[in-house]
C-alpha cells in the first residue's frame, strides 16, 4: 500500500488524507522525504550550468516539499494526540532532521552558488536573497570544518532535549491533573463545569472529578473555586510540573545555547536570537522590561492591598493561589461584573460564526463556510473553506481551508496555537491550510461551551494568526504567512483580540445562551470599567516570565557552565533574575516557571517571550488607527448601545476600507516587506507606546 504522506494529497487544497494516515507511515515517510530532499539539494549544487536565480534560489524554494508535508502532519498530530509511539518517533526523527538541515546550511558549495546569483529587481526577491545569505551565515556556513561539526552536535543534542522537555511536561501535566473526591470541594463552579470534570475523570478511569492543568502558573478555575484548599491544590500542582524531570534538561539547553551563540560570533543566545527580530538588540528588550517594572510594582501592590483586605473582611487569608478568586470578587463588588453570568453571553459556536468570522468579513471581505464533507484528524475537528469577496463560493475554489480543534483531550498538549498543513506561495501555486488549536473543556452533555473572557480573547487571538496565514499573498514560501520574527508574528493575533468586545461587533454575537437576549449595556460597561483592574497582576506575571526567559539566555558559556540543575538552584536563579530587575511582588508567580516554560524550552520562543508585549505596543497603537479610521468604537465611547453607534461614527464601509489597507500591508505581506516600513505606511509614523501604557494602567492619558 502506498504511503499517503509521500505524495501530494488529492484532496482539496492538498488537505492531508487523515483517514489514510497511520502511525506506521511516519518512519518510512521521513526516511524517504529526507533522501529526496538531499537529492534535490545535490541537484542544485551539482548543476553544471552557471548559477542563476531560477536554477539556484527558486530551485531551493521548490525543494523539500515532501519533507515539509511529512513534518507538517507529524508535527501537528504529535501535539494534538500524543502517544508513546509518536513520542518514540519524535525522539528518533528530530535529531536526524537537525543533522540533515545542518548538512544543508553548512554546504559550502551551495552557499557559494547563493552568493554568486543576482536577484531580480523586485523587492521580494531582493529581500529573499539577503535573507538566505544571512541565514546560511547564522547557521554556520562560514565556520571551519571542526566548528561546523561542533555546531551540528550541539544542534542535534538541543533537538533531543527540546523534544524531551515537551514530552516530560506533557507527562507531568497529565500525572498532576487534580482530582477531587466530592462535589462540596468544588463550590463556586457552575454545574456544567462540575459535570465536565466528572466526565474527564471517567475518561481517565478515575473516580470523582478531575481538572486538567493548563500551561500557566495560575489555573482558570482558581477564579471560581470558593474553597481555599481547592484553589491551592490547583495552584500547587501547576507549580510543581517538570521540577523532577525538566530541571536538568533546561539547564543543559541553556548551556548549549550559550555555547552555540559564542561559536557563531554572538555574546549570548539572546543576542543571537534578537538580532533577527524587529527589536534588533537584546539590550533594547532588557531596557523595555526593566523600564516597566516600577509602574508594575506600584500597580500590583495597590491591587494586592485591595484583594487582601477583601479576603480578610471575609475571614480568609490571602496568598498567591487566592489572587484570581478575590480579583473576581472585587470586580463583582466594584464594577458589578459577574464573570459567571458573563460567560452565558459567549457560547463558542456563536462567538466563532457571528463574532470571529463576522469580524473578518466586515474588515477583510472574507467568508468562512463549513466543509463538513472534509474530514479532520480527530473527533470534534471541523474543516471550513475561506472565500474572498467576489468569489462564487463554489467548493474548492476559495483562498484556503481553516481547521478548528478547540476541545481538550487527555492526549493533547496544553496551550493554544496556530499552525499550517500547507502554506501559500505563488511560486508553488499552493493555497493555505491553517489550523487553530485550543484546550477548552467540552460540556458533558455535548452542548457548546461557554467561554470565559480569557478564552474569548484566545479564540480571537488564534484566528488573528490564522488570518496571517490565510491571507498571505507572496511568491516565495520562505516568506509566507507567519514565517516572520516572533515579535512581529504576535501583532496580527493580538490586534484581532480588540474586536472581541468592540461594540461595533459584540452585540452581533453576544447573546444569552438560554434567553437569546443581547448582552446588556450594563454588563459591557462593567467589563470596560474593570478592564484596567487586574492589569497589575497580568502585567507582573507576564513581565516576570519574560525577565526569566531573558536571564536564561543572556548567559555567557562560562556563566552557564556554573549553573546547577536542582529545582532549588533553578528557583534561586529565577528569583535572582527578578530581584536584579527590581520586581518585588512575592504574591504573583511568573506566568511560567522555568520547568514548565514550554514556549522557551520546547516552543521556539527562546529569548523571545518578550515578543507578546513588544507586539502589544504595535497592537495598541494599531487599534487606535482603526478607531481613527472610524472602523472601531472610539476609546472615549468604549461602551455604546445600538442607538449610539451611529453617533460614534463607526462605519462598516470605513471598516472595510481600513481592513483592506491592514490586509494589504500587514496580513498579506508575510516577511516579504520590511516590518518597520509597512507599519509606518499603515500608521503614517513609527509606533507610539502611549496606548500600551494606558491599556496596562502604567500611565494615564495626557490631558
Amino acid at each position: 500500500m502506498a504511503n499517503p504522506l509521500l505524495n501530494p494529497s488529492q484532496l482539496p487544497y492538498q488537505l492531508p488524507p487523515f483517514a489514510e494516515i497511520r502511525v506506521e507511515h511516519y518512519r518510512p515517510a521521513f526516511a524517504e522525504a529526507l533522501s529526496r530532499h538531499a537529492a534535490e539539494i545535490a541537484a542544485i549544487v551539482d548543476n553544471p550550468e552557471a548559477p542563476s536565480w531560477a536554477n539556484t534560489v527558486e530551485a531551493w524554494e521548490r525543494s523539500g516539499r515532501d519533507l515539509e508535508r511529512v513534518m507538517s502532519v507529524f508535527g501537528n498530530l504529535s501535539g494534538t494526540d500524543i502517544t508513546a509511539e509518536m513520542e518514540e518517533i519524535a525522539a528518533d526523527i528530530y535529531p536526524q532532521l537537525s543533522a540533515h538541515l545542518d548538512a544543508i546550511y553548512q554546504n559550502a558549495a551551495l552557499y557559494e552558488r547563493f552568493k554568486s546569483v543576482t536577484a531580480p529587481e523586485d523587492t521580494e526577491s531582493q529581500r529573499l536573497h539577503e535573507h538566505l545569505l544571512r541565514t546560511f551565515a547564522r547557521k554556520g556556513a562560514e565556520l571551519s570544518d571542526a566548528d561546523k561539526h561542533t555546531l551540528s552536535e550541539i544542534n542535534q543534542r538541543l533537538s533531543i532535549l527540546s523534544e524531551e522537555f515537551g514530552r516530560n511536561l506533557m507527562a507531568d501535566t497529565r500525572a498532576r491533573a487534580v482530582q477531587f473526591n466530592n462535589a462540596e470541594e468544588l463550590a463556586g463552579l457552575p454545574q456544567d463545569r462540575i459535570d465536565a470534570a466528572a466526565a474527564y475523570a471517567k475518561e481517565l478511569g478515575k473516580e470523582g472529578y478531575v481538572f486538567p492543568l493548563e500551561l500557566p502558573s495560575v489555573q482558570s478555575e482558581q477564579q471560581r473555586l470558593a474553597t481555599p484548599d481547592a484553589r491551592a491544590a490547583l495552584y500547587d500542582a501547576a507549580r510543581l510540573r517538570g521540577t523532577e524531570t525538566n530541571s536538568a534538561v533546561l539547564v543543559e539547553m541553556a548551556q548549549l545555547r550559550a555555547q552555540r551563540a559564542q561559536l557563531l560570533g554572538y555574546d549570548t543566545h539572546a543576542d543571537y536570537v534578537i538580532a533577527e527580530e524587529t527589536a534588533k538588540e537584546a539590550s533594547a528588550v532588557g531596557d523595555m522590561l526593566r523600564g516597566l517594572v516600577p509602574a508594575i510594582n506600584t500597580n500590583a501592590a495597590g491591587e494586592h492591598k485591595i484583594l487582601a483586605e477583601e479576603a480578610e473582611l471575609n475571614g480568609e487569608s490571602f496568598g498567591p493561589a487566592d489572587w484570581p478568586y478575590w480579583e473576581a470578587k472585587v470586580r463583582q463588588r466594584d464594577f458589578a461584573l459577574d464573570e459567571n453570568e458573563l460567560r452565558k453571553y459567549f457560547p463558542l459556536d456563536a462567538v466563532l460564526v457571528d463574532g470571529v468570522f463576522a469580524a473578518a468579513h466586515r474588515l477583510y471581505g472574507i467568508t468562512v463556510i463549513p466543509r463538513d464533507d472534509l474530514q479532520g484528524y480527530a473527533e470534534g475537528v471541523r474543516v471550513w473553506e475561506v472565500f474572498d469577496d467576489g468569489q462564487e463560493q463554489e467548493p474548492n475554489t476559495g483562498i484556503g481551508l481553516f481547521l478548528t480543534d478547540y476541545f481538550g483531550r487527555p492526549t493533547k498538549r496544553g496551550g493554544a496555537w496556530m499552525s499550517t498543513f500547507m502554506e501559500q506561495s505563488h511560486l508553488l501555486q499552493s493555497r493555505p491550510v491553517v489550523i487553530n488549536v485550543m484546550g477548552i473543556s467540552r460540556p458533558a452533555d455535548g452542548s457548546t461551551p461557554l467561554l470565559s473572557l480569557d478564552e474569548l480573547h484566545t479564540v480571537f487571538h488564534e484566528f488573528g494568526h490564522a488570518l496571517h496565514g490565510l491571507l498571505s499573498d507572496v511568491r516565495y514560501p520562505t516568506f509566507s504567512g507567519t514565517n516572520v520574527p516572533r515579535d512581529w508574528v504576535e501583532f496580527p493575533s493580538q490586534i484581532n483580540e480588540n474586536w472581541a468586545l468592540d461594540p461595533a461587533l459584540v452585540k452581533n454575537y453576544a447573546r444569552h445562551v438560554d434567553t437569546g437576549e443581547v448582552i446588556p449595556d450594563e454588563l459591557l460597561g462593567a467589563v470596560s470599567k474593570a478592564s484596567q483592574f487586574g492589569q497589575g497582576f497580568a502585567t507582573a506575571e507576564y513581565v516576570a516570565a519574560s525577565i526569566i526567559d531573558l536571564a536564561w539566555h543572556s548567559l555567557s558559556p562560562e556563566e552557564a557552565a556554573k549553573l546547577e540543575s536542582t529545582p532549588e538552584a533553578i528557583a534561586d536563579f529565577e528569583q535572582d533574575a527578578l530581584d536584579a530587575a527590581g520586581m518585588d511582588i512575592d504574591a504573583i508567580a511568573p506566568r511560567y516557571r522555568s520547568t514548565y516554560f514550554q514556549h522557551i524550552f520546547a516552543g521556539g520562543y527562546s529569548a523571545g517571550y518578550y515578543s507578546y508585549l513588544w507586539a502589544e505596543a504595535l497592537d495598541a497603537d494599531g487599534f487606535e488607527w482603526f478607531r481613527e479610521e472610524n472602523a472601531a468604537t472610539p476609546s472615549d465611547n468604549a461602551v455604546a448601545s445600538v442607538d449610539t453607534l451611529a453617533s460614534a461614527e463607526v462605519s462598516d464601509a470605513d471598516a472595510r476600507r481600513a481592513g483592506q489597507k491592514f490586509r494589504d500591508l500587514i496580513l498579506s505581506t508575510g516577511a516579504s516587506r520590511d516590518f518597520s516600513e509597512v507599519y509606518s505606511q499603515l500608521r503614517g509614523r513609527d509606533k507610539d507606546l502611549t496606548p500600551l501604557l494606558v491599556r496596562r494602567g502604567l500611565n494615564t492619558p495626557s490631558a
